[in-house]
């Protein structure tokens, strides 16, 4: 199982309800609206590196107000 920090930046106004869509996405533990550079952060997990990054694409990306996003893979040293 593999997890990562999605960090997505909006158009103006459409966070909550970005926070709102992608947190019923199957995989995504957590999302969650912030300030900052980035409007949503989302905790996701999936079997593999490949399946995450499937998801991000195929699945948050397309969500209508979403103008970036940048994952951030969670790594245990």
């Amino acid at each position: 199982m593999v997890q990562a920090y999605v960090l997505i930046q909006t158009e103006v106004g459409k966070a909550s309800t970005v926070a709102e869509i992608v947190s019923k996405i199957p995989g995504v533990i957590q999302a969650e609206d912030v300030t900052g550079p980035y409007d949503v952060i989302l905790r996701a997990q999936a079997d593999t590196m490949d399946d995450l990054g499937r998801m991000v694409v195929a699945k948050v990306q397309q969500v209508e107000g979403i103008t970036r996003t940048l994952t951030c893979p969670i790594v245990h040293l």
